[in-house]
């Protein structure tokens, strides 16, 4: 299984950016995938998930309402449309995907086998 995350960049508050996470090697039919972010000195938090491929999303609190996930079957790509970006959504993001995640531990960065590279978003106030 790789991952391929894309779309980070610069943007002032209040735009708008689209993450992409670009998966191969396996269904997404049966693989949970997440997003999370992570500022230099502090751990990785939880953003977002696409729970069992799709069937159920949670978001974190401080995104929710501004972000919002959705996918391509083909090719196999999961999307995160972050709007209304605020400064303290500067941070690398790093999606994750897994098999083996229940519901209860969907939010752990442990669950997650699969990472791709982290893509950087920076926002401007």
């Amino acid at each position: 299984v790789q991952l391929q995350a894309s779309g980070g960049g610069l943007v002032q508050a209040g735009g708008s950016l689209r993450l992409s996470c670009a998966a191969s090697g396996h269904s997404s039919r049966t693989y949970t995938t997440a997003w999370f972010r992570q500022v230099p000195g502090k751990e990785r938090e939880f953003v977002a998930v696409f729970f069992r491929g799709g069937s159920t999303t949670y978001y974190a609190d401080s995104v929710k309402g501004r972000f919002t996930l959705s996918r391509d079957k083909a090719p196999n790509t999961v999307y995160l449309q972050m709007n209304s970006l605020k400064p303290e959504d500067t941070a690398v993001y790093y999606c994750a995907t897994s098999e083996r995640v229940i519901v209860s531990t969907t939010r752990r960065e442990s669950s997650y086998g699969y990472w791709g590279q982290g893509t950087q978003v920076t926002v401007s106030s």
